[in-house]
């Protein structure tokens, strides 16, 4: 025996990148996840990450321009839960995301935004981020065992 587990493909879809779809997507993913019997803070958790991470690829990556979709694919074995979210902004140079600070938010110090990436990071077991070529994907993964 290799000790390697199998991975099944739970969904693969494509959204517009119109606001509302992450929506979409989340319930989605959710859906895709039914049979695993996440527990519901882990499942809410993970609808959390895809919804912002399905935003920012809409927002950031695609501009909002409906006709860039945005992938979406499910995979997991018996220990691990990956979800990966494609965008067409891989030529984008990505800024660095200052940690939100509620204090310094709420005296005007730092903007009202970048929360999405801050609630990613916190909401999963693992984020990477990758660029190649005209494509943007980061992945979400969530440990099962």
């Amino acid at each position: 025996m290799s000790g390697r587990t199998s991975e099944r493909l739970l969904a693969d879809f494509s959204v517009a990148s119109q606001p509302g779809n992450e929506r979409v997507a989340m319930q989605r993913v959710s859906e895709a996840v039914r049979p695993l019997a996440l527990p519901l803070d882990k499942l809410q958790r993970l609808e959390t990450a895809v919804s912002e991470t399905t935003m920012n690829a809409m927002e950031h990556g695609n501009r909002f321009q409906a006709d860039c979709p945005v992938t979406v694919q499910v995979v997991a074995s018996d220990t691990l839960l990956s979800v990966t979210v494609v965008d067409m902004g891989g030529a984008c140079v990505g800024q660095v995301a200052e940690v939100p600070d509620l204090d310094a938010k709420l005296a005007g110090l730092q903007t009202p935004r970048g929360w999405g990436l801050f609630l990613i990071k916190n909401m999963v077991d693992e984020v990477s981020d990758e660029r190649d070529g005209d494509r943007h994907t980061v992945c979400l993964r969530v440990r099962l065992a």
